[in-house]
């Protein structure tokens, strides 16, 4: 018997980690006997496969930012839907970025394309564009959510929508060797250590490089002596390592998970681009402050369609500020210098976060099966229902 064959679709690196989470518990369901083609991140590589262009051709969010970028995606999406006809795949599975990958699978759809289509991670109707709802219910075939409160939101117009939980749970942020990292890299036992997490996009980076440099600079005045390390990824690699050349204390930057886990257990706090690394710190018990930046176009059309308080997911379950988070206008280099300092020296403010986050996490599926294994089952038994139909 041939091989089944899964075209799935990550368009960003934190779609990257769900996506290789997901391939590599496909392939244990199915005692290895499956195949992948598609398009992702470095993650995604190392589970074994050979993306149809580069990742970061596809990592851009926000309407400012899209806009320039426009006819490459529009070249990339016309390539993307050649491949897939040309491979006749048996499912489609596309992981988050719905921009992109919700014009995948209505063209998909229009072309009568008979093969399963599986979106993983809901689009946030809850809190914004909530006409999605409809737009997932007419193009996929099935909606792998991570949120428990997810689901009812497209149950109600006829799509079938699972929570799963949220894979980052397994990744092993809460593994790392601190000790061994700091032995690796020359960073003495007693020296503070801070992460710095400018982000995965070349357009947040570019953004929150310079203030989170002169946040360092800062905290270099008020506490001299410690150092910094830079977990990245390939997608914004070179831009990291010539931003950071002239950053006034010693900067480590490291790639991959293990590095990335290891710098986590080696510090004492993180300044974080929001996204899903927040996840990741709260399982690594490392305190954090997150900041973000867009383009002040996209920040007034965000201002008037969003409807949550909150950007960081921790604070979104939790409804409440677990962690401190400073947004546009307030993404300044004084003020994150000040938070910092405050879960540096302040234990009490170190341990109401960490409880926070852990309830957080807990809320998320924490201690439960395994997200991408409960996201494998549902896949596989959708094919399988196809299959015999």
């Amino acid at each position: 018997m041939t091989r089944r064959l899964i075209y799935i679709i990550a368009g960003e690196p934190s779609g990257d980690l769900l996506a290789a989470r997901l391939m590599a518990a496909l392939k244990a369901c199915c005692d290895g006997d499956i195949a992948f083609a598609g398009i992702g991140g470095e993650a995604m590589r190392e589970e074994g496969l050979d993306s149809l262009f580069p990742q970061a051709d596809l990592a851009v969010m926000g309407l400012a930012e899209v806009l320039p970028r426009l006819p490459r995606i529009m070249r990339r999406l016309k390539q993307t839907m050649a491949d897939i006809l040309t491979r006749r795949p048996d499912a489609i599975v596309t992981v988050d970025s719905w921009g992109f990958n919700g014009r995948i699978a209505k063209k998909l759809k229009a072309l009568g394309v008979n093969r399963p289509r599986i979106h993983y991670v809901a689009p946030m109707v809850w809190a914004w564009k909530e006409k999605r709802v409809h737009q997932l219910a007419r193009s996929v075939h099935l909606l792998l959510c991570l949120l428990p409160n997810e689901p009812p939101h497209f149950q109600r117009v006829g799509l079938n929508a699972v929570h799963v939980g949220h894979s980052i749970l397994e990744s092993g942020a809460d593994r790392g060797d601190g000790a061994g990292f700091r032995a690796r890299h020359g960073i003495a036992e007693t020296q503070p250590l801070l992460s710095v997490l400018p982000g995965s996009r070349h357009l947040e980076t570019s953004r929150l490089l310079p203030v989170f440099r002169q946040t360092v600079a800062r905290l270099a005045e008020l506490r001299p002596g410690f150092a910094v390390v830079m977990p990245t990824v390939e997608t914004v690699a070179d831009e990291v390592a010539r931003a950071v050349a002239d950053w006034p204390v010693p900067v480590t930057i490291v790639k991959g998970a293990a590095e990335r886990y290891d710098a986590f257990a080696a510090s004492q706090a993180a300044l974080a681009a929001s996204g899903t690394v927040a996840l990741e710190l709260a399982l690594a018990r490392l305190p954090m402050v997150i900041a973000y930046r867009v383009a002040p176009a996209t920040a007034f059309l965000l201002r008037r369609l969003v409807k949550i308080p909150y950007a960081s997911l921790l604070n979104l379950v939790m409804n409440r500020a677990v962690v401190p988070e400073f947004l546009q206008d307030d993404c300044r280099p004084e003020a994150l210098a000040t938070a910092l300092i405050r879960l540096l020296d302040g234990e009490a403010e170190r341990e109401a976060q960490l409880s926070g986050a852990a309830e957080a996490l807990k809320r998320l599926g924490r201690g439960d099966e395994s997200p991408s294994h409960r996201a494998a089952s549902e896949i596989l038994k959708l094919m399988e229902d196809w299959e015999t139909q």
